[in-house]
This record gives structure tokens, C-alpha cells and sequence, in this order.
């Protein structure tokens, strides 16, 4: 069965960090760009930063850029997203998905394959 399976969230202070990993089973991740996404209650899920197959392209959305740091690991078969200097608006269900490309594509949703069930992230004193 293939299925991505995030964790790392929980609740943490502004200014914390945390990192969120995104492990596969039943495939390689090898072949595919990675994105992460979040949604907000009662927003639409947006997308977060983008990393290729191999790791040589990064890509980060505006709101994030400076403060969170894509990476992965092909042998662990695992994505991370660090994220420093969180803020409250950073508060949001996060998942990962794998793009139908080796190479980061843009956001939209119908360029990912493959989705994971989302880890909650709580930015809040």
C-alpha cells in the first residue's frame, strides 16, 4: 500500500521550531518531488515549499521563505520541514504529497500523486 505518513507537530511557543517528516512506505520516494502543504481552519490549503527528487531545487512560498528549510533523505526515504521562528499564523494542519514530477512543479494540487493525512502544528503561547 502506498501511503506518506507525516509527524513532528504539536503545540509550540512563537519564535519555536519544530520539524515535520514525511516517511513513505510502499514506494520510493526517490523519483519524485516532494511538496508540503498546510491548511488553516477555514482557509484552503496552500502550498508551503517544493524540493526535488534529488534535493537540487528548493522552493519555498513567500510566507515561510528565510524561516523554513525543506531537506530529504532518499536512503531513509523521509522529507523534513524545518521550521524556525514560528509565528501563530503558521498554525495549520500540514501534509506532504508527492508530485507526478521529479521536479518542483508549482502548487497546484492535481500535480500530487500521492497525499498524506496531515500532522497539526499549533503556534500559540
Amino acid at each position: 500500500q502506498l501511503q506518506l505518513v507525516e509527524s513532528g507537530g504539536g503545540l509550540v511557543q512563537p519564535g519555536g521550531s519544530l520539524r515535520l517528516s514525511c516517511a513513505a512506505s510502499g514506494f520510493t520516494l526517490d523519483y519524485y518531488a516532494i511538496g508540503w502543504f498546510r491548511q488553516a481552519p477555514g482557509k484552503e490549503r496552500e502550498g508551503v515549499s517544493c524540493i526535488s527528487s534529488a534535493g537540487l531545487s528548493t522552493n519555498y512560498a513567500d510566507p515561510v521563505k528565510g524561516r523554513f528549510t525543506i531537506s530529504r533523505d532518499n536512503a531513509k526515504n523521509t522529507v523534513y520541514l524545518q521550521m524556525n521562528s514560528l509565528k501563530p499564523e503558521d498554525t495549520a494542519v500540514y501534509y506532504c504529497a508527492a508530485g507526478s514530477y521529479s521536479y518542483c512543479s508549482g502548487y497546484g494540487e492535481h500535480r500530487y500523486n500521492y497525499w498524506g493525512q496531515g500532522t497539526q502544528v499549533t503556534v500559540s503561547s
